[in-house]
Order: structure tokens, then C-alpha cells, then sequence
């Protein structure tokens, strides 16, 4: 370490923890002040708790990204950008009226919560290793800033009302960014790389340590330690009111407390760390907290003993005095943990300290978020108060049994076998055998004698996943055309708007999930993936059972949706790895064809699901379902419930049951070539023709039939189509194998555009009351068309690339062979999960499409004229390039 002196230690440690006190006392502005606004904006209790959540929410998200820029820029400058921006979003709070505007300037102070990462990163440079967790542990004492809001700005807002308070917090803001940028150096390690002309790290070499499964592990230590100290900080108010009968005034006051007791702590349990170790700290905090949330689960119960001489009666409940105690124990322990947690940081990671801090940081302040948000969905499912500590109790059970097991397996290992790095949990000393070092599948007795069995096992678990991935991004297409029946008041130009935003987010993630696979590996990202979608699934199950629930935070989870979308590009490129290219067409085909049964079965099983109490008193009470002076009771919740065992059992088996290929390994940067080949963007094209209308259609098909023939129910007929379309997609796969791709693709989109205007013929018009039977059929041979094609142009894909890759190394030798091979792989699979995510548009654009056309002109006629042009612009583009007899890649 360079030379430092203990007057710059003291000034960068100082000034980080002040500044670090005032980014928290901006970030949690809004739990005073949002009482305020609440009254003067008539805000429900729903859209009070979206408005103090959300700079919660982007505090979180923008943490991984500003600890990347602190290790590349310095944490001094972006540590003063990062106050002097929240300033400014904390003074333009006082200029906005309305609710949606209150919520945008609410993301941006949500920045300073983000602070807390650079100052991980910034303070950890100044400091050895065995001084760096007491250093930590002092800086962490910035959370108290929660405390000084809720202490100081009361009487502030009542002496001038809240926008003092916004002005004032923003004002020392501003005044300490310049006190900081003064006091404070740039740390030696900046100076060094600067003195010696050494570019830092970029962005995406920056995000290469977060495969590493003790990252997240890491991650889920800081969501039980700090996310839920930030929910109990936010809960405690409400719980002491309704469960003990406290006024207003005293749970404030109490919340307070355990705020400042549960930090004022994190920089004995840095120095703890230090001395003792943060492993065995962080056992301590963990058994500790399971005993206290156990006791704390427990809700007030009356007993009767029926006994000798007639019935004993007694009661047992925590008292608010033992209440109080457990909860300030919870918080000492959870001071220590969250200290312990960044000691493990610098040490595993010293190069990458903002990148590792800041993902860490992300999924604890994402905890700060979403559990309050969960406690209140709990007390509505379940009437009880304690169901918060139930949850919590769940989450430091699984925090201290994955550590504790991770631990055993390592310590099991002798001496010099630690030195190995293990490719499945980074600190275990063997390779997984999960993992395959060994993989070819193109050599033809490896495929017969062990590859072919992988293979078939690895996709047989993809498939389920893949299903769950579509359904979970499919349900708002049913869920919406029930919303307006159960009392929810949203506009039709809304409810379409529901329908696509899940297509829009799920293509968008497509572009990230497509780099996934050769980055974490496929069994890793097929787990991780495939359990995301829990989140999205709760919440729709929470959130329609009550009528009230704000179009913004439906929006929200429409987007959140956008993970079952998102997880197709992974999972295709992930299978494409495991067959030999005279099989991909057929292996690629099952998996998507199969996969894609998702949108039929969501569209065929909701609408059973939501008409019985399938999970009984669990799954809440149902609503009143009610149309043309028709009632009945419906169970809408159910529509996201009934995914979550499956969900869980998927993700499992996923763990255990799939490989990671150590030879599809591969960089974002080589992967990125990519966006140099030509065929890559036509194939993008001829996708969003094929994939994007069946995804597309599949959307907007219930909300398009219900406008169009009202008469009809379209719950009945809305799977057919998605359906028919997933189960013909390995027909076209086959059919291209046999044939050509490019010779499917072609006649394939001939008969669309045939379909399309089949579909327009039969449509209701004016003084034609239109032929429901003709509609349905033409919508079905669209879908069947989609189908064909979908497995056709993923079979063409594999063949450009392979054929352009070995075309360029022709007369170079068997080396050169091999590695065309190689490259024309983990292209082609980088192409398949691009493709697709470019082409999952169409799940936005589609119902969008028709949205927009209906508002305009009355009708959807004009849209579905535009997808004609479009799909004749797709059969010039697949005769030019792919079809005729002297193009130049035929395939």
C-alpha cells in the first residue's frame, strides 16, 4: 500500500461518514414529509407507501453502477456528483404538484442513496486490510441519518412546512459536497493508476466478478441485515400503532430509536470483525436474529385447557417492553452483520470493491424496498401483525443454513486443495461436477456414448422453464380483460397499455440475457432466471385483490413481467451449446416450441385457476366478478399464485439437474462481434416477422376479440392460437432441416400475408356485423404460420454463421477449422438471444399497435395493413440474401 498519512486517513473517513449521514437523511425524506404530501395529494395508503419506496427502489438499483464509476473514475468525484445531483432533485421536489411528477423527482433522491456504495468503495482505499472493517464499520455509521430526519425534520415541518424541509436538506447537501471535495484527496490507488498511465478497467471487465456465486450469497446476507433494518425502520411506526395501541408520536419516537441503536453499532461490529472475524461475527448474527424473529413471529394467543375442575384459560404474547427488547437486539445483531458483511469485500475482491459493494448494496437497499411493501401484502393475506416477522425469521434461516453449509463444504477440504478455484461456489476447493470441461459435441462418439444423454437431460429442464418464463410474461394478456369486472377503473387505451408493457420490458432484458449464458454459465443463469420470476408472481397475487391498487404500481408490475420474456434469449443460447449442428434445429425447436406452450397454457389455466379458491384461506377472498347485471365470484389472485411451486421446484431442479459448459465460455467483448455482421441484423428482421407476430398476436389477441366481438368470450378461444403456434414451431425446425430454412422462411411468409388479409375480410366493419368463426380460423392459420417460421429462422441462423466462419478460414488447416468452429457457436448463440430479443417487440409493439389504430382511427384495420408491408418487406429480404439460387449465404 503507498504511503499515506493518518491526517488524509482521517479526513477521507470523516468527511465520507458525514457526507454519508446526510445522503441518508436525504434519502429518507419522504417518511415525514410523505405525510405531508399524502394529505395534500389524497393519496391512499398504497400510493403513500409507491412514494416513499421509490428513492428507496433507484437508491438501490444505481448503487452497482456508481460503485463501477467509482473504481474507475475515483470516489471523490463521483461521491461530490452524487450529492450535488440529489440536492438539485431535492429542490425541484418543491416546484412539482402532481403525483406522477412527485414520484419522478422521488428517483432522482433516490441518488444519494446510492452514495453509500462510492464511499465503500472510496473509504476501503485508505485503509489496510486489517484496519479496513473497523474503517467500514465507522463509515456505516452513516445510517443514522434516517434518525436525524425523523427526529429533526418534524419540527421543521411544522414550524414551515415541508418544503423547508426539502429546501434546507438540499441546502446541506450542497454545502456538504463542497466541504468534501475540499477536505478530502483522491485515494492513492487513483493516483497511482493515473501516475503510470493505466486506463481502468471497463464497465463490463468491471461486472465480471459478480459470477461468482459468493457475490450474491454475500448479497442475500445484506438483504436480511440491512434491507430489513431499512423495513423495520419504515415499519416499526405503523406496527407499534396497530399492534400495541402506541400514538403516533411515542412509535416515531421508538422507530427512531432502533434506527440510531441499529447503526451507531455497525462500527463496534467492524472492529469485532477485525479482531475476531467477520465469518464467525456473522454466524453470531444470524443465530441471533433467527432466535429473535422466532420469538417476534409468534402472534398474541389465547389458550383453553380443559382440565380437571373445568377450563384453564391463559394467553401468551410478547409484551410491548419484550417487544422492544427483542427488536433492539435484532438491531445490534443486524449492525454487526451488516459491518461483517462489507469486510468480506475488500478482502475477496480489493480490485473490484465498488463493482462487488455496490451489486451488494443493491440487493440490500432492494430489501428496503420490497419488504415493507411485502409486510402490508402479508397483513392483508394473513390479518396478522407478527406475519412480518415470520418472513424475516424464513430469510435468516436460509441466510445462516447456505452460509453454514457453503462453510462445511469448504473447511472439509485439506490444506493445499484450497488454492483451487472451484467453478461452483468460488471459495469451494473442487470443481462442481455440474460443470463440463469436456464438451464436443460434433465428434460422434462422445455424442453417442455421454453427450446425448446431457444434452436430452439439460433440455428437458430447460423446456418447464422456458413454459414457466412464458406464462409468467403472458398473464397480463388475461388478467386485464378481467380487471374492468372486479372494479378496477382503467381506461381501454390503459388496459392495452398493461398488455404490452410486459413486452416491451422483456425484449429489452432479452439484449442483456442474450450475453448471460457464456458470462455465468447455463445452469447458474437458467436458476437465477427462473426464480426472478417469483417476484412478478406474488405481487400480481397481492395486488388484484385490491381495486384500489394505483395504475402506476400496475405498471410496474407489468414491467416486472418482462423477466419471464427476458429469460428466452438465455435459455436458446444456453441449448444451442449442447447439440451438434446437424441437431439444433430440431433441439432448438423443442425447447422454444415447447417453451412457447407457456402463453397457451397461461391463456387455457387462468382462466380455470381464477374461478375456484384454489389455495383455500391462503390465497385471500375472492372478488366479485360482475358484467351485464351477471355476478360471480372469482379468485384473480390466483393468477399469479398458481406459478409459484412450479417456479420453485423449476428453479431447483435447474440447480442440480443442468450443466454449465466450460468451453462456452466467452466475454461480452467476444461476444459482441456480433453486432459487425451483417446477417445478424437481417436475421433480427426475419425473426421480428416470425417470433415477434406470434408473441405479438398472442398479446393482443384477447383484448383485440373482445373489442371487436363483445358477444364473445375471449378466455375461451385465446389459447387455441398460442398454442397451435408452439407445438408446430418443431415442425419448423424439422421442416428446415429437411428442406432449407430459407426455403420455409419464404413460402412461410407468403402465407401470412395471405392470413392477414384473411383477418381484415372477416372483421366486424361498417354495416357488416363481421364473421367471428372466419376471424378465429384466419388467426389461427397466422399462428400456425408464426409457428413454422419461428423454427425455420432459428434453423438458418446456426447454418450463416457456421458457413460464413468456416468460408472465411478455408485452406488454413485443422487448427483454424476448430476454432471457426468455436467462434461460429458462440456467435450464432449470441445471435439466437439477440434475435429474439429484438423480435419480443413485438409483444409491445402489436397490442400497442392496435391501441393506437383503434384511438386514431376507430378501427385496427390500419395496423394490421402495416404488418402486411411488413412481411412482404420479409419475403424480399429472405429471397435476396438467403432464397434465390445465387444468393450469397444460401441456407
Amino acid at each position: 500500500m503507498p504511503d499515506i498519512n493518518s491526517s488524509q486517513q482521517k479526513h477521507a473517513l470523516t468527511a465520507s461518514t458525514v457526507a454519508f449521514t446526510v445522503c441518508f437523511a436525504v434519502w429518507t425524506i419522504f417518511s415525514i414529509i410523505g405525510l405531508q404530501i399524502q394529505k395534500d395529494l389524497h393519496l391512499s395508503e398504497t400510493e403513500f407507501g409507491l412514494l416513499v419506496g421509490t428513492p428507496i427502489l433507484s437508491g438501490s438499483l444505481i448503487r452497482l453502477i456508481l460503485g463501477i464509476w467509482s473504481d474507475q473514475y475515483g470516489g471523490r468525484i463521483v461521491y461530490a456528483l452524487v450529492m450535488v445531483t440529489a440536492a438539485i432533485a431535492t429542490l425541484l421536489l418543491t416546484l412539482v404538484e402532481t403525483y406522477t411528477l412527485f414520484l419522478v423527482t422521488a428517483l432522482g433522491i433516490g441518488v444519494a442513496g446510492g452514495s453509500f456504495a462510492v464511499g465503500i468503495a472510496y473509504v476501503s482505499r485508505w485503509y489496510p486490510k486489517e484496519k479496513q472493517g473497523t474503517a467500514l464499520g465507522i463509515f456505516g455509521l452513516g445510517n443514522v441519518g434516517a434518525a436525524v430526519t425523523k427526529f429533526v425534520a418534524p419540527f421543521v415541518m411544522v414550524a414551515f412546512g415541508w418544503h423547508a424541509v426539502a429546501q434546507i436538506w438540499a441546502a446541506a447537501l450542497l454545502l456538504m459536497a463542497v466541504i468534501f471535495w475540499f477536505v478530502t484527496d483522491d485515494e492513492p490507488m487513483l493516483k497511482q493508476r493515473r501516475e503510470s498511465n493505466i486506463k481502468p478497467d471497463s464497465f463490463l471487465k468491471q461486472l465480471e466478478p459478480l459470477k461468482d456465486m459468493r457475490v450474491w450469497r454475500f448479497s442475500l446476507y445484506y438483504f436480511c441485515v440491512f434491507g430489513a433494518f431499512v423495513a423495520l425502520a419504515l415499519w416499526l411506526p405503523r406496527y407499534l400503532v396497530g399492534a400495541y395501541g402506541f400514538d403516533i408520536k411515542s412509535a416515531g419516537m421508538l422507530a427512531a430509536a432502533y434506527s440510531i441503536f441499529a447503526s451507531l453499532f455497525r462500527a463496534l461490529g467492524g472492529w469485532l470483525s477485525d479482531r475476531y472475524g467477520a465469518r464467525l461475527l456473522m454466524y453470531w448474527t444470524f443465530i441471533v436474529a433467527t432466535i429473535c424473529t422466532f420469538f417476534l413471529s409468534y402472534p398474541p394467543t389465547d389458550y383453553i385447557v380443559h382440565g380437571i375442575k373445568g377450563d384453564i384459560t391463559f394467553s401468551l404474547a410478547i409484551q410491548p417492553m419484550g417487544f422492544i427488547f427483542l427488536v433492539a437486539v435484532l438491531g445490534l445483531f443486524m449492525s454487526f452483520g451488516k459491518a461483517a458483511v462489507y469486510k468480506h469485500i475488500p478482502v475477496y475482491y480489493p480490485d473490484n470493491v465498488g463493482a462487488v459493494g455496490g451489486a451488494v448494496g443493491m440487493i440490500g437497499g432492494l430489501g428496503g424496498f420490497l419488504l415493507p411493501l411485502t409486510f402490508g401484502m402479508l397483513n392483508d393475506l394473513t390479518g396478522i401483525w407478527s406475519s412480518c416477522f415470520m418472513l424475516l425469521f424464513v430469510l435468516m434461516t436460509i441466510a445462516l443454513t447456505w452460509m453454514h453449509f457453503s462453510i462445511v463444504r469448504m473447511e472439509r477440504r485439506v490444506v493445499p486443495e484450497l488454492a483451487k478455484i472451484s467453478k461452483d461456489l468460488h471459495e469451494l476447493s473442487h470443481p462442481s461436477p455440474l460443470v463440463l470441461a469436456d464438451w464436443n459435441p460434433e465428434d460422434k462418439g462422445f455424442w453417442e456414448k455421454t453427450g446425448k444423454r446431457i444434452a436430452t437431460r439439460n433440455l428437458w429442464i430447460s423446456i418447464p422453464a422456458l413454459l414457466l418464463a412464458f406464462a409468467v410474461w403472458m398473464v397480463w394478456s388475461v388478467v386485464v380483460i378481467n380487471l374492468p369486472s372486479i372494479g378496477f377503473k382503467y381506461t381501454t387505451d390503459e388496459l392495452f397499455w398493461l398488455a404490452a408493457l410486459p413486452g416491451l420490458s422483456g425484449a429489452t432484458l432479452r439484449i442483456f440475457y442474450s450475453f448471460m449464458v457464456p458470462i455465468f454459465g447455463g445452469r447458474r443463469w437458467t436458476t437465477i432466471s427462473t426464480a426472478s420470476l417469483l417476484l412478478p408472481s406474488l405481487w400480481i397475487g397481492f395486488a388484484v385483490q385490491n381495486p384500489e391498487t394505483p395504475y402506476v404500481l400496475m405498471v410496474v408490475l407489468a414491467l416486472l413481467c418482462g423477466f419471464g420474456g427476458g429469460n428466452f434469449a438465455s435459455s436458446m443460447a444456453n441449448i444451442s451449446f449442447f447439440y451438434p449442428q446437424s441437431q439444433k434445429g430440431t433441439a432448438l425447436g423443442l425447447n422454444a416450441g415447447l417453451g412457447n406452450l407457456g402463453v397457451s397454457t397461461v391463456q387455457f389455466v387462468v382462466p380455470l385457476v381464477i374461478a375456484a379458491g384454489v389455495f383455500g384461506s391462503l390465497g385471500g377472498d375472492p372478488q366479485e366478478w360482475v358484467k351485464a347485471r351477471v355476478s360471480k365470484s372469482i379468485w384473480l389472485q390466483n393468477a399469479g399464485f398458481i406459478w409459484v411451486p412450479f417456479i420453485i421446484a423449476t428453479s431447483i431442479a435447474a440447480w442440480f439437474g443442468m450443466n454449465d459448459i466450460a468451453s462456452a465460455k466467452a466475454s461480452f467483448k467476444e461476444q459482441a462481434i456480433i453486432f459487425k455482421r451483417k446477417h445478424n441484423w437481417l436475421m433480427c428482421w426475419l425473426y421480428t416477422g416470425t417470433f415477434g407476430s406470434f408473441i405479438g398476436y398472442a398479446a393482443g389477441f384477447p383484448m383485440l376479440t373482445k373489442i371487436l366481438f363483445p358477444e364473445v368470450n375471449p378466455t375461451e378461444y385465446a389459447f387455441l392460437g398460442p398454442l397451435v403456434g408452439a407445438l408446430i414451431r418443431p415442425v419448423g425446425g424439422w421442416l428446415a432441416d429437411k428442406l432449407g430454412g430459407a426455403r420455409v422462411t419464404l413460402w412461410n411468409f407468403v402465407i401470412m400475408v395471405g392470413a392477414v388479409f384473411g383477418v381484415l375480410h372477416f372483421m366486424p366493419s361498417v354495416g357488416n356485423a363481421g364473421d367471428f368463426w372466419g376471424f378465429l380460423a384466419m388467426f389461427m392459420l397466422l399462428f400456425i404460420t408464426t409457428g413454422i417460421g419461428n423454427g425455420s429462422t432459428f434453423r438458418m441462423i446456426p447454418v450463416i454463421f457456421m458457413t460464413e466462419r468456416l468460408c472465411a478460414v478455408k485452406g488454413q488447416g485443422s487448427d483454424a477449422i476448430a476454432n471457426a468452429k468455436k467462434d461460429a457457436a458462440k456467435e450464432a448463440a449470441a445471435v439466437l438471444g439477440f434475435s429474439s430479443a429484438i423480435a419480443a417487440y413485438g409483444a409491445f409493439f402489436i397490442p400497442k399497435s392496435y391501441g393506437t389504430a383503434i384511438s386514431m382511427t376507430g378501427a385496427p384495420d390500419a395496423a394490421l395493413y402495416c404488418f402486411i408491408v411488413f412481411y412482404l418487406v420479409c419475403i424480399g429480404i429472405t429471397w435476396w440474401f438467403y432464397a434465390r439460387k445465387t444468393a450469397a449465404m444460401p441456407c
